[in-house]
């Protein structure tokens, strides 16, 4: 009974109190209201007053103070009268009511109840409300006002920096305030740890989705900054540490799981437990989305993920799913002609990780499994244009043979660029002896027969007694027969060299005929691909201006053939030791030349595109032979590009487009490549009042594949090269459609 009329009397007392605080004007009535408040607060003897008075009337009583907080009669209060009573009711009552109120008052720009959520952080307000929801004692909130509170813990630096700019504080800065809540969740898991150890029962269920909540609003990479490396060393041994952190992710909901996760999987063999078998969501994060369609993280998570799959027995099903999985990915032709070099770079490292990971008995029942990926992934890499991508299959499959052990049969081949990859199957190998060295390999010849004593260096061989006969068989006294007058009967013709036909086409007056010869022989029988790509080298390296062959002729010179050399050289020693403030232009202006290729680009660039439709028995340009395509298709537009300004120019640009657009949508990003090259070159060679002429409709058509190619190639460079083309495509248009 006096309990209850002791709770009866609180809304009584409250009541009185605010009153008081709402119409005193001095402190002699401020005062005694202030440490009634303070009196309701404190448990004390009657703890049923307190607990009352926090649970039903703290929020309000606060608001009041918010309200009156620039009242005059506040204002005379002494610094230590402020805060001990009236900054004392913020610090000493609920921590997520008092936070609650804090943050709503912040949009009035008051000072004073900045400084106060200042103080409420660093007086540990944090850590005592999540260790009052960790025992229990928290408020029994609705769903509604604990979301409200979890978005103001985990949106404080974007509340306090929208509110308070440009006034905002040192400690509501995202690093500060990040160290500072993860400080308070390791203090709460400490705390949780020894009452586990004590005996009493503790809840995990506000803190997981505080922190779930800190990782969805991005701050996620902030917080596991100094909680990972924590608890990854707490769960390295104390087994109560591993059931708490275990505890922790389970209780994280599913809509946030996966930042947190992500933010933990450096920690993640300890700390998560077997949570990928209780959670579908984790075990798609950890063995699907994290693996195959994610290609951003570092090999040192790659490993984590792999290792913590593999370190279970129970778990351990996964990580041969996760291998089949990556074996089907790596070894589809789809898959390498759509996806980006680095997704490709990244799915062969979780590939080596995995097979590094296998036992012996998981390496004999999955043999033929990975043997099958091997030979296919090999022949979808080598037949990409990509040469990345090449040596990228090369690498793999030289690893995975050497997983296999296919009867000591292993691939290898000569490469140095990709030794990241060989080094991902180095961890699982055993440690190979140093072999003695075998000094027969290396010196055949010294070696010291077995009757000779160990040191005693071999004598050099006698030479052969001259036997008596042998003056029989001398030469010498024969008479040489004079051959100065020979001639040599052979009618070959000489062969004929690239490097010769480059000369030919920089030094010859008339290169039309090399040109021909070049562009007639690249479609010609019993050449290889090899071969073919060779000879559009010195097509591209010929068809330059003269302006190459002039910096060829300047490089080649010898300085004495100039009689005014030593002037030249006086003149820019004193140039570069006298100092000048400004300067106007003292370079000469270049000599204009004619230029040389403009006359035969026809002869270069036509001959190109007479077959190319025409399938041979080892050549097949529009089949197989996508590498030798992509490198002709940029050749011709290197051709078109350096003819600028030449009559032939909008034909050539034109038969180029009309090439490109049947295989604008090729399959290999090499081709695509050439394309978009292709097309940057006909809008910077083709006249502006040109292009509208020649392309008519087919421009709006060419600017909608330009653009849906810039925003879903999977190739970047692709998307790169596709937005330079519309760029010139506008600025050509807009040129024209000015021009008056």
């Amino acid at each position: 009974m006096q309990s209850e009329s002791t709770e009866a009397e609180v809304p009584v007392a409250v009541g009185r109190c605010l009153r008081a605080l709402s119409s005193s004007a001095d402190t002699t009535e401020l005062i005694p209201a202030l440490r009634a408040l303070h009196g309701l607060l404190s448990d004390g003897p009657r703890g049923a007053t307190g607990a009352a008075f926090r649970s039903c009337h703290y929020t309000r009583t606060l608001r009041v103070l918010v309200d009156r907080i620039d009242a005059d009669c506040v204002q005379k209060l002494t610094a230590a009268q402020r805060g001990d009573l009236w900054d004392g009711l913020f610090l000493r009552g609920p921590p997520d009511q008092a936070l609650l109120v804090l943050t709503d008052a912040l949009g009035t720009l008051r000072d004073h109840l900045v400084h106060i959520l200042e103080e409420f952080l660093r007086s540990g307000g944090l850590d005592r409300m999540l260790w009052s929801y960790c025992q229990g004692k928290g408020p029994r909130d609705s769903p509604q006002l604990r979301e409200a509170l979890l978005g103001r813990l985990a949106g404080l630096p974007d509340l306090t920096a929208n509110r308070l700019h440009p006034h905002n504080r040192e400690l509501f800065l995202p690093e500060r305030y990040c160290a500072l809540l993860a400080t308070a969740l390791l203090h709460a898991l400490e705390k949780t740890c020894q009452a586990l150890r004590d005996g009493c029962d503790c809840s995990l269920v506000f803190v997981a989705q505080m922190l779930g909540k800190m990782c969805i609003h991005g701050n996620g990479v902030l917080v596991f900054k100094l909680l990972a490396p924590r608890l990854s060393l707490c769960t390295r041994s104390d087994v109560v540490w591993q059931r708490v952190s275990w505890k922790l992710m389970e209780n994280v909901p599913e809509r946030w799981l996966e930042p947190v996760v992500s933010g933990m999987v450096l920690a993640v063999g300890r700390v998560l437990g077997n949570l990928v078998l209780k959670s579908k969501k984790a075990e798609f994060l950890l063995t699907h989305k994290m693996l195959l369609l994610q290609y951003h993280h570092q090999t040192a998570v790659l490993r984590t993920i792999l290792g913590y799959l593999a370190a279970d027995r129970e778990r351990r099903p996964l990580l041969i799913q996760v291998l089949r999985s990556v074996c089907v990915v790596w070894s589809s032709p789809g898959s390498v002609r759509n996806t980006p070099v680095e997704q490709q770079l990244y799915v062969s490292r979780v590939l080596l990780l995995s097979a590094s990971l296998l036992r012996g008995e998981e390496i004999t029942l999955l043999r033929s499994e990975l043997l099958q990926c091997m030979l296919g992934g090999m022949q979808c890499h080598l037949d990409s244009g990509v040469v990345r991508l090449r040596r990228l299959g090369m690498v793999v499959g030289e690893c995975l043979s050497s997983r296999l052990d296919l009867n000591g049969t292993k691939l290898a081949f000569e490469d140095e660029e990709t030794e990241e990859l060989r080094s991902l199957m180095t961890p699982l190998k055993e440690e190979e002896s140093d072999p003695e060295p075998d000094d027969r390999n290396s010196c055949p010849d010294v070696t010291p027969s077995p009757q000779q004593a160990p040191g005693h260096t071999h004598p050099e061989p006698e030479k052969p007694a001259a036997e008596p006969d042998s003056d029989l068989d001398s030469d010498d006294d024969l008479t040489p027969y004079d051959m100065s007058c020979d001639q040599e009967l052979s009618k070959a013709t000489p062969p004929r060299y690239l490097r010769d036909c480059l000369d030919a086409l920089l030094t010859s007056e008339d290169p039309g005929r090399v040109t021909k010869y070049l562009t007639a022989e690249f479609y010609s029988l019993n050449y290889s691909l090899r071969q073919r790509l060779d000879m559009l080298e010195p097509i591209k390296a010929g068809d330059a201006p003269t302006e190459r062959a002039a910096l060829v002729a300047e490089v080649m010179s010898y300085p004495g053939d100039d009689p005014v050399h030593w002037r030249q050289v006086v003149e820019r020693r004193i140039q570069g030791k006298t100092r000048r403030i400004s300067k106007g232009i003292t370079r000469p202006r270049a000599n204009v030349t004619a230029n040389r290729y403009a006359p035969v680009a026809g002869y270069f660039f036509f001959p190109l595109l007479q077959n190319y439709d025409r399938p041979q028995v080892t050549f097949d340009l529009l089949g197989s032979d996508h590498l030798v395509l992509g490198r002709l298709i940029h050749t011709l537009g290197l051709l078109v590009h350096l003819a600028v300004n030449a009559p032939i120019a909008p034909q050539m640009c034109r038969a180029l487009l009309d090439f490109v657009w049947a295989l604008r949508y090729h399959a290999d990003q090499m081709v695509r490549r050439g394309i978009l090259f292709a097309a940057c070159s006909v809008f910077l060679s083709m006249p502006s009042e040109s292009l509208l002429l020649e392309l008519g409709e087919q421009l709006f058509e060419t600017r909608a594949w330009l653009a849906d190619v810039a925003e879903a190639d999977a190739d970047g460079d692709c998307r790169s090269l596709a937005v330079q083309s519309l760029v010139l495509l506008e600025k050509s248009l807009k040129k024209q459609l000015e021009a008056p």
